[in-house]
């Protein structure tokens, strides 16, 4: 079983044919500097979508920038720290000059391990600044270029997780805020008559540096080896005992913005091996 992250191979990436998929149009990602939205900036520049990666760590950004544009996409990074409202607006403004924004893939998020008792309120507050306030004035901005496009059609989605079905104990504001997400999701769409939708994607552990950096102290403090902590621990509820790639997901992204995915309104792609369903 390979628990390294995955490299991001072209042969791997959810190619489709789609009219809107083209340079004229915008494609902003969050959270591009790792992970799931660096997978979801290069699956969009592949896919001929002019790409906007934010993300604060501005190294990784422009890796990812690098890494979209050898595989012949284009792509720009825009060092963004989400939880500043002028630099969201910086950012969309920015993307804006590049074409018309017409999808947006919501990704950036964190992890605080605690009981509800015991959780700080400062990292509370982070929380749902990064992954619920955010994502929902990022929504804000950019549904007014998408109405003002020349067919008033845009799509936004979001990574939520197994965490907006079920909740686990000592992950009450991820719980949260992943729930909120399915919410903003709907809430979007009921007002998007048909042409703006937005979806969101649920998934359990994945290849991320967040989820692999967890594996040598659980095996450590389990007294198991690092492949019995992704199988029996982290794997333990799936059918499927091997953790999602990062460009696995970033494919779920392209689908639910093509043409291909045009009855998706307001739903969830629920990829999560069957923890949730089959338990």
């Amino acid at each position: 079983m390979d628990i390294r992250e995955p490299e991001i191979k072209r042969e791997d990436i959810l190619i489709l044919e789609d009219d809107h998929f083209n340079t004229n149009n915008v494609c902003i990602v969050t959270g591009a500097g790792t992970g799931i939205g660096r997978a979801t900036a290069i699956a969009a520049a592949a896919n001929k979508l002019m790409t906007v990666g934010l993300d604060v760590n501005e190294e990784e950004g422009v890796k990812t920038q690098k890494m979209a544009r050898e595989m012949g996409g284009q792509m720009i990074f825009v060092k963004t720290d989400l939880c500043r409202d002028a630099e969201v607006e910086h950012a969309v403004l920015e993307a804006a000059k590049l074409g018309t924004i017409k999808y947006v893939a919501n990704i950036a998020g964190i992890q605080h391990i605690d009981s509800v008792d015991n959780f700080p309120m400062k990292k509370y507050d982070l929380m749902q600044q990064l992954m619920l306030r955010a994502p929902f004035y990022l929504s804000q901005l950019v549904i007014g270029h998408m109405k003002q496009s020349i067919d008033g059609i845009g799509v936004i989605g979001h990574m939520a997780s197994i965490h907006a079905h079920i909740c686990t104990k000592n992950k009450p504001v991820y719980n949260i805020t992943k729930f909120g997400l399915r919410a903003l999701s709907q809430s979007i769409s009921a007002e998007g008559d048909g042409k703006i939708r937005s979806f969101t994607i649920s998934t359990g552990f994945i290849k991320t540096p967040l989820a692999l950096n967890q594996i040598p102290a659980q095996a450590e403090q389990r007294g198991i080896t690092q492949q019995a902590v992704v199988r029996d621990v982290m794997m333990g509820a799936s059918r499927i005992k091997e953790m999602m790639s990062p460009i696995e997901v970033a494919n779920l992204f392209i689908f639910g913005f093509s043409k291909h995915a045009r009855y998706l309104i307001g739903g969830d792609l629920l990829f999560d091996g069957g923890v949730v369903l089959t338990y």
